[in-house]
């Protein structure tokens, strides 16, 4: 990531000018005062990076100039073959994709765990072959937005006593600085022709505008190849096999429970999380099934049960009828048998009677 370089070149006059003078260059620049006050006289100086430009050795780098060389002035230095070049800082929607390009690959780190990464201090070492130097070598110390490490790499890292990696990263990560053009050249240009020809296999620069935004792989002959997407416009690396992002989501950075739901990102953004919310939404189902049996029973118990209602009613109503019945046909036999006797004691009465007129 880079920014502010804008009194670079003064300082880089200023430099030479000590560097003429015999003046000692190796003593980091204390933050003068003239840079706070436009009023003090004297050649301007980056007030957030005041070495830089500054020619030192590759020792001098490493004792005084590789971490925190100001007190009270915060600003990282790589060092270019010889020369201090400050980190610039990113802007936010720069920062916000890098953050979010290294969830992505710690959710890769942590499913598949066949790497570490390094990050914006931690430098590793290039060396490059240049004829130009007498010593037919170019070094140089970079400290990439993000580096990752493969357990395979020839050179170990994670040393409790390792401040910086000896060997080449397998897979640099840079968020583009564009506040100059550079910063721009540095990034898109110097960097990836550096990075190819110490070895670095994957370079991916990272650039929230898109004009920037590339992704190399190194081929044969120590040129770096642009990773084409393929026809779901996702790109697919091959140092961290697995690895897979679809371009329009390094716009929208979607968080992490949605990545994990989309089918290029479940295989290592929280592999579980997509069985989970299957299986819960499984039980969910089930569950609803379950229910909606419960419903239907219930329903025909309530359709049972009026059903047996009506039938004890129908019931209810024929042993009703019947004892109607049965009292009718007792009180009509007791008129029956209420008649025959009054038949009976007419007919003893007329006997009665003519045996008296007899």
């Amino acid at each position: 990531m880079e920014s502010k370089e804008a009194l670079r070149d003064s300082s880089q006059t200023q430099t030479g000018s000590s560097q003429a003078a015999g003046t000692d260059v190796s003593e980091p620049a204390g933050p003068p005062a003239q840079v706070e006050s436009p009023a003090q006289p004297g050649p301007s100086v980056n007030p957030f990076a005041p070495d830089d430009g500054r020619y030192v050795s590759k020792e001098e780098y490493w004792a005084r100039w590789y971490e925190n060389p100001y007190p009270d002035i915060d600003v990282s230095y790589e060092w270019n073959n010889g020369r201090l070049e400050a980190k610039p800082l990113p802007n936010e929607p720069q920062l916000d994709l890098y953050k979010w390009f290294l969830v992505l690959l710690h959710c890769y780190i942590e499913t598949y765990p066949i790497a570490k990464l390094i990050n914006l201090e931690t430098g590793f070492v290039l060396k490059i072959e240049d004829p130009a130097e007498p010593s037919g070598q170019r070094e140089a110390v970079r400290k990439p937005d993000i580096g990752v490490i493969l357990n395979s790499n020839p050179v170990p890292w994670g040393g409790v006593d390792q401040r910086h990696f000896d060997g080449v990263c397998d897979m640099v990560v840079e968020a583009v600085s564009d506040s100059t053009p550079a910063e721009v050249l540095r990034d898109t240009e110097e960097k990836r022709r550096d990075y190819a020809l110490a070895g670095v296999k994957e370079y991916y620069i990272l650039d929230p505008g898109g004009e920037h935004m590339r992704f190399y792989r190194l081929v044969a002959g120590g040129q770096y190849e642009e990773i084409q997407p393929d026809a779901g416009d996702v790109i697919a690396s091959d140092v961290l096999p697995g690895l897979q992002f679809r371009l329009e989501e390094l716009e929208r950075q979607p968080g992490l429970k949605t990545l994990a739901l989309n089918n290029v990102y479940s295989g290592y953004v929280i592999p579980d999380f997509q069985i989970s919310v299957t299986r819960t939404e499984a039980a969910e189902q089930r569950a609803d099934a379950a229910e909606q049996r419960a419903d239907a029973a219930e329903q025909r118990a309530e359709v049972e049960a009026a059903a047996r209602q009506t039938e004890a009613q129908r019931a209810d109503a024929e042993a009703a009828a019947r004892l109607a019945a049965e009292q009718r046909a007792q009180e009509e036999a007791a008129a029956r048998r209420e008649a025959e006797e009054k038949v009976r004691a007419m007919e003893d009465e007329m006997a009665r009677r003519g045996r008296q007129s007899s």
